[in-house]
């Protein structure tokens, strides 16, 4: 029953205490948060005696299954340690769902669930924070200490220096998702590999602002037709404090990128080629997701996606006190979009 707050958070993590049968991550860094719940997972299922395993569940699991939560949190496997089961809270994953789970005695199985950023009075933060051996992790954008410290170990991963006035580019550029964050220190050093030091130009070229990388992964969402996914980082969005106009700003920049690569290809270029005039370069991790929903955009459909984010975002202008409705539904329609789309790529 304790509450672990951002600067406890590191050595919670290096040492999860020994009596630990469920811990809530939850704040305004979904990379953060799901990366320390991977890290925090690993951890328990490998101190196991023997090691055990880690079992995510989402919503569509639950869907078909309502009770696989506590069945497999009720369960101890016959031949491995105790099951660590991971999971993002929901409609499905909520303080009612958990409350008889966390309150009726020892389980039988670890929880590591993963939320947004929840106020102080939130039923679920309440619930972790008021049980035994549940723990609630506090999880915000990077100090510039932190962000530093990340810096300074990806690099040196990477076997390379950054010039000071690189790096205090760098730090400026990043910490609003731990996630990203890294992605994009990864980005640069790999961009940078074989040279002694990275200078500023380098980190001014390749390094964008973190802020629209974080709510870029909405319009990346989007443009996959990941419905459930868009819809769940635009809700953490707004819950963290951003506007909702800008995230259609964001998303309407994304397809621009799309329209632009595949006019290229339409014109006879490779699609490969297209991509390496990008720029800022795609990080070699997007490469094959955008490569896909190329693809499976049509220009007359980018064209129309493109229409509709015009006029949304004229509309959000328009009556502010509904932009929230505005994007949501934005978001919703263009993923219904792409879903199609993709369908007729793929039968083609």
């Amino acid at each position: 029953m304790v509450a672990i707050k951002p600067q406890q958070a590191p050595a919670f993590l290096k040492a999860p205490p020994a009596d630990l049968a469920a811990v809530l991550f939850h704040g305004s860094d979904p990379g953060l948060v799901s990366e320390r719940a991977a890290v925090i997972a690993k951890k328990l299922a490998e101190r196991e005696n023997p090691p055990g395993e880690v079992l995510k569940l989402d919503d569509s699991e639950l869907d078909e299954d309502p009770g696989r939560l506590e069945t497999e949190l009720q369960t101890r496997p016959m031949f491995s340690g105790r099951r660590v089961v991971r999971a993002v809270a929901s409609r499905k994953v909520s303080a009612t769902l958990l409350k008889p789970l966390l309150t009726s005695g020892p389980l039988e199985g670890l929880l590591v669930v993963e939320a947004g950023n929840l106020k102080a009075d939130d039923s679920l933060r309440s619930l972790f924070e008021s049980q035994a051996h549940c723990y609630a992790v506090a999880c915000y954008p990077d100090s510039a200490a932190d962000i530093d410290t990340l810096i300074s170990e990806v690099l040196s991963s990477f076997s390379l220096k950054i010039e000071g006035d690189a790096r205090a580019l760098l730090q400026s550029r990043l910490g609003a998702d731990r996630a990203l964050s890294r992605a994009e220190i990864e980005k640069l050093a790999l961009f940078c590999l074989g040279r002694p030091t990275i200078t500023h130009e380098d980190v001014e070229n390749l390094v964008g602002d973190a802020a629209g990388l974080a709510l870029e992964r909405i319009a990346e969402a989007v443009a996959e037709g990941r419905t459930k996914d868009a819809i769940s980082d635009f809700g953490r969005a707004l819950g963290s404090g951003e506007n909702a106009q800008v995230i259609i700003l964001i998303v309407q920049r994304y397809f621009l990128k799309l329209h632009r690569v595949r006019s290229d290809v339409d014109a006879g270029m490779r699609l490969d080629d297209a991509l390496k005039y990008m720029r800022p370069p795609l990080f070699f991790k997007q490469k094959d997701s955008f490569s896909r929903q190329v693809r499976s955009w049509p220009r007359g459909k980018l064209d129309q996606a493109l229409r509709r984010i015009g006029e949304a975002a004229k509309a959000a202008r328009l009556s502010s006190n509904l932009e929230d409705v505005i994007a949501e539904r934005l978001i919703l329609a263009l993923a219904s979009m792409a879903a199609m789309s993709s369908a007729a790529a793929g039968g083609r």
